[in-house]
């Protein structure tokens, strides 16, 4: 470079105070909102599905499976007649299915902070709860997707909600909120267990017993009076009950705000719990 040249960039170039007042003049985009943020991370959820769709498999066929097998593996045995089985049957084992892949939520938590994904996300300008709303927010479309499928196999084998088409929508309705809110457990356990598998293991642990020591299969009647004991007490048992009302046309007003008041502990809980942990990662 010549003299002269080195000259007219040194008497040109933008000194450091100039440059600073340009770029305190220039806008800044908008911090975005804690609604748009957590609807942002959904997003990355539903597109993990798109690039994954191996993911779908738990909420269209299992859910299948589990409702064909029980139907005509109990039915008769259970009720007389498989078409009597599934009237009582039908919204049991729908919760039954969505409550068990909650468990996911967790288990994809745990994957994305082994690989450090959420180290990123936690030094973005953004609200720091966001990235965990959000994957819950991605998990709801599962949700809906799995509930739906049990519902149009239901229909196919004679299912026949006497509260017609708003008792269904209103019974899944009650099923993603409560869903939404038991995902916020395996949230925390996806913060502080080691790995996935462990999050898949104690998950099942918790799950099993609360899903079938419930009134989801058959009448808590004809179980042994310790048995009906916790039954009774079984948030499984109460949402089971609140959605076969509704779908029924007769709802239950005292098991569908037991099923709300449970709903608001397990956020206030456990999303408390999830939050202090993961401020601590």
């Amino acid at each position: 470079m010549s003299t002269e040249t080195a000259e007219a960039v040194t008497t040109y170039a933008p000194s450091s105070e100039t440059l600073g007042a340009v770029l305190a003049r220039a806008d800044r985009p908008a911090r975005p909102s804690a609604w748009g943020a957590s609807l942002t991370f959904g997003w990355r959820a539903v597109l993990k599905i798109k690039h994954v769709p191996e993911q779908l498999f738990d909420v269209t066929a299992f859910p299948i499976i589990m409702t064909l097998m029980f139907t005509y593996l109990f039915g008769g045995a259970l009720a007389g007649s498989t078409g009597e089985y599934l009237q009582f049957f039908l919204p049991g084992i729908m919760v039954t299915s969505v409550v068990m892949i909650t468990m996911y939520t967790g288990v994809g938590l745990n994957t994305d902070i082994e690989k450090g994904v959420f180290d990123r996300f936690r030094t973005l300008p953004v609200w720091r709860p966001a990235a965990l709303v959000g994957m819950i927010f991605g998990d709801v479309l599962r949700y809906i997707l799995a509930a739906t499928t049990i519902m149009v196999v239901g229909l196919i084998l004679g299912f026949r909600p006497e509260g017609g088409f708003l008792g269904v929508v209103g019974g899944m309705a009650l099923l993603v909120v409560f869903s939404f809110a038991f995902s916020w457990i395996w949230t925390m356990f996806g913060l502080f267990l080691r790995s996935e598998k462990s999050v898949m293991g104690v998950s099942m642990l918790v799950l099993f017993p609360l899903t079938f020591l419930s009134n989801v299969f058959v009448d808590p009647g004809t179980m042994p009076g310790w048995l009906q004991a916790f039954v009774k007490v079984n948030p499984v048992t109460h949402l089971v009950s609140a959605i076969r009302s509704i779908m029924a046309g007769a709802p239950d007003m005292a098991e569908i705000m037991w099923t709300f008041v449970a709903a608001a502990v397990l956020v206030l809980v456990f999303g408390t719990l999830t939050m202090r942990l993961y401020n601590r990662k």
